[in-house]
């Protein structure tokens, strides 16, 4: 990789490293991992990307002596270069706006003195749309010269179909805070995925890499094996495109999201694809899944927690109510493992499938995605094939057996981990 900040950035420390080496170095992570765990588990090799440059579909850029750009690694001084792993318009719209912040002399945040205006850049994309939402996010008051850096971002770049004023004024590293204006446009733009229509919002989460999301989520299904006539449950469901992906080849799909403005945009998505067996609710996975189990058991549940994992509670439910099936999508291996050491009392985990969704950056945590599965099904026709052969004495012994001749998978959806310094 080609960049004259990386080193300080620290954004992509590993971009002077063969792409194959950090696959290989990624497998070896998770394997790594993993052998916290009792059973004994298969790390398929991580699938990569056949061109892993402007990948990003989110740039996020900070202001701060009149300069924009990003923190140097560890500080808060600002560094900048176009960077290679976001997408070209993303970083075109930047410097852009950068010019229009020094042309009208917009006021800059000063974090010492708790005074100015500008304090960072959210830009979004959309992949396979070509849509750009612009998002300004500022303390209190209105927007100086607000229509004319309207009129000259929209003039420029007719992409551009959201321009936000969101407001921060709190004294945290969160960039966004929680109340957002718009500008110009609407107050969302479309993406796709796969099929799907996809709206997403400023404060949605969407994975920042449309191409290799479509790997994990296709893999995610694929290990699932759904037939149709499964209750599913989507814990941690952001703005629905999991829930959605599956509704097609399931009876019925409940999503559980703690963040509002994400629930509200998932009940879009399904209005927009016609979508009429998946409902969304809004509150703490730990809270509504007891409710949940109670009034329509799942027979399969993925889950996508934040990087703390699993909370106890949820842990608890699932094994109470041991849906066949636990398709597990994590942004952390370290919680992962210590998770599936508790679930792996009553499934069996045997195949892991990396999906590397962050080439060449190296932050600390690792986005994992996996499934751990026991099948009823399989479990019945083992059950069926050995009474058929046996005594009837035989056959008391096989219905109160614990079989788990059961195939499980993982799917690791890698940001590049610390890994060099484990």
């Amino acid at each position: 990789m080609n960049c004259e900040i990386q080193e300080k950035c620290g954004g992509c420390a590993y971009g002077k490293i063969p792409y194959a080496q950090q696959l290989k170095t990624k497998t070896e992570y998770v394997e790594k991992q993993l052998q916290k765990l009792t059973q004994k588990v298969k790390v398929n090799y991580c699938i990569g990307m056949e061109n892993p440059y402007n990948y990003r579909n989110k740039g996020k850029y900070a202001f701060k002596n009149g300069k924009m750009g990003f923190f140097e690694e560890g500080t808060h001084k600002i560094v900048y270069a176009k960077c290679a792993i976001q997408n070209e318009k993303i970083n075109q719209v930047a410097d852009y706006i950068f010019e229009l912040v020094k042309k009208y002399h917009i006021s800059i945040y000063n974090e010492d003195s708790g005074k100015g205006f500008l304090r960072h850049i959210v830009i979004r994309y959309g992949f396979y749309t070509d849509e750009i939402m612009v998002i300004f996010v500022t303390t209190d008051g209105k927007m100086y010269k607000k229509q004319e850096i309207v009129k000259d971002l929209t003039t420029k770049f007719k992409e551009i179909k959201s321009i936000i004023q969101n407001i921060n004024v709190r004294e945290t590293n969160a960039i966004l805070g929680n109340k957002s204006f718009k500008m110009y446009g609407s107050d969302f733009i479309m993406d796709k995925l796969g099929e799907l229509k996809i709206k997403i919002s400023p404060l949605s989460f969407y994975q920042v890499n449309p191409v290799q999301m479509k790997k994990l989520y296709d893999t995610a299904i694929d290990f699932a094996k759904l037939t149709g006539n499964e209750v599913v449950y989507d814990l941690y469901s952001g703005i629905g495109t999991i829930s959605l992906s599956v509704a097609s080849k399931a009876k019925k799909v409940y999503g559980i999201e703690i963040v509002k403005d994400a629930v509200i945009d998932a009940r879009a998505n399904a209005r927009m694809n016609n979508i009429t067996n998946a409902s969304f609710m809004d509150g703490k996975v730990e809270e509504l899944l007891p409710k949940l189990c109670n009034k329509e058991k799942a027979d399969v549940v993925f889950v996508d927690p934040p990087r703390s994992g699993l909370d106890a509670k949820t842990i608890k439910t699932i094994l109470k109510v041991k849906p066949k099936k636990v398709v597990y999508i994590s942004c952390n291996p370290d919680t992962l493992a210590d998770n599936l050491m508790l679930l792996e009392k009553d499934y069996d985990i045997k195949v892991v499938q990396p999906v590397d969704m962050f080439p060449f950056t190296r932050t600390r945590w690792v986005c994992c995605g996996a499934i751990s599965k026991i099948n009823p099904v399989i479990l019945e026709f083992t059950m069926k094939e050995k009474i058929f052969k046996n005594s009837s004495k035989n056959k008391i012994r096989a219905k109160n057996s614990k079989f788990k001749d059961v195939l499980v998978k993982f799917m690791f959806n890698l940001e590049y981990g610390n890994i060099c310094k484990y």
